[in-house]
């Protein structure tokens, strides 16, 4: 028999006891597990009307918001009951054909797609584990290549969001209140989510917050269903949930997007507003790390901005130097 269908799991209270608690970055509602998938489920049916996909809805009261589980089911072309057994976590062997017809008759982007398919199959709790709790590294190439760009702000982020590496306008640009050699101490390394939602100065150097917060959480969504056993993302998630009640709400969502490219709108403190373009670039050999870059456009008051943030990020580096600092992308120390 089927479970009753209820309202309560669609956008409801995140769970993220798992993150720290015994049931490790696979318990409920941690960074990947089947929990989570019933919950993405929920969220997309819930923002579908019958209309919306050619059914006729009978009746005027419904119980849920958006589409029932039958009618998912209906459009999927599979029973009800094996509807039901995968939204409720108890299919673990579900065909990628079923995931794709499920996908489609839930009109999910490529994002939300590929997100399905990694929450429908969580890896076992000890496969690639210990590589997960290893620090991250860069590799020398990739420290020569943006040390070599000194007109672009460029930032080495892992697949947590970390700082892995910047040269010294991208220090300046997103981070210049933070010791620039950070991101060279495993232990101390920025992460741009946590700045986001819990460093008032970081906050402040986005006048389009609510935007940057949601593509934030819709990343650190993605990264959990492609890491469900990286411990250190799942007690990220759950710092974050506990300490800031926007990040709690969104990630109650499910939102999920990768967001490659776009424009960015700061209010940088040393040089004023800027417009910016930004390309994040996947780096090979390293899963998820990526190069965030960003420029500005020819003749704009923002190509403006970066020269005078550029100029004033050399003084600061040569200040350090005198001062006896560790240079900015030096060797890591770990």
């Amino acid at each position: 028999m089927n479970a009753p269908e209820t309202a309560s799991g669609v956008g409801g209270a995140i769970g993220v006891t798992g993150a720290t608690g015994r049931g490790g970055p696979t318990g409920a509602g941690g960074a990947g597990d089947l929990g989570d998938l019933g919950a993405f489920l929920r969220t997309r049916r819930a923002r579908l009307q019958p209309e919306d996909v050619g059914l006729v809805a009978y009746g005027t009261r419904r119980r849920v918001p958006g589409l029932r589980r039958e009618e998912l089911a209906q459009l999927a072309g599979v029973s009800i009951t094996y509807y039901t057994r995968l939204e409720q976590g108890q299919s673990r062997n579900v065909s990628d054909e079923v995931l794709d017809a499920v996908a489609r008759a839930l009109r999910l982007d490529a994002d939300e797609h590929a997100h399905l398919r990694n929450l429908a199959r969580p890896a076992r709790a000890a496969k690639g584990r210990a590589a997960a709790e290893r620090p991250e590294r860069v590799r020398p190439a990739v420290r020569q290549l943006i040390g070599a760009m000194a007109d672009v702000p460029a930032v080495v982020v892992g697949r947590r969001n970390e700082v892995l590496a910047w040269n010294p306008l991208g220090h300046a640009l997103l981070a210049g209140h933070l010791d620039p050699a950070a991101p060279d101490r495993p232990a101390d390394r920025p992460n741009l989510s946590r700045l986001l939602f819990l460093d008032p100065r970081t906050r402040a150097l986005y006048p389009r917050w609510e935007t940057e917060a949601r593509a934030q959480v819709a990343f650190l969504r993605l990264a959990a269903g492609r890491h469900p056993n990286d411990r250190q993302l799942a007690e990220l998630i759950g710092e974050l949930s506990m300490k800031s009640a926007e990040f709690a709400a969104l990630w109650s969502g499910h939102p999920v997007h990768d967001c490659l490219f776009g424009t960015k709108e700061l209010r940088h403190p040393v040089v004023g507003g800027l417009v910016l373009s930004f390309e994040a670039l996947p780096l090979p050999e390293a899963a998820g790390h990526r190069m965030l870059l960003f420029s500005a456009e020819p003749g704009s008051s923002a190509e403006a901005g970066l020269r005078l943030l550029a100029a004033s990020a050399a003084g600061a580096a040569d200040r350090r130097a005198v001062d006896g600092w560790a240079p900015v992308g030096g060797a890591v120390s770990e």
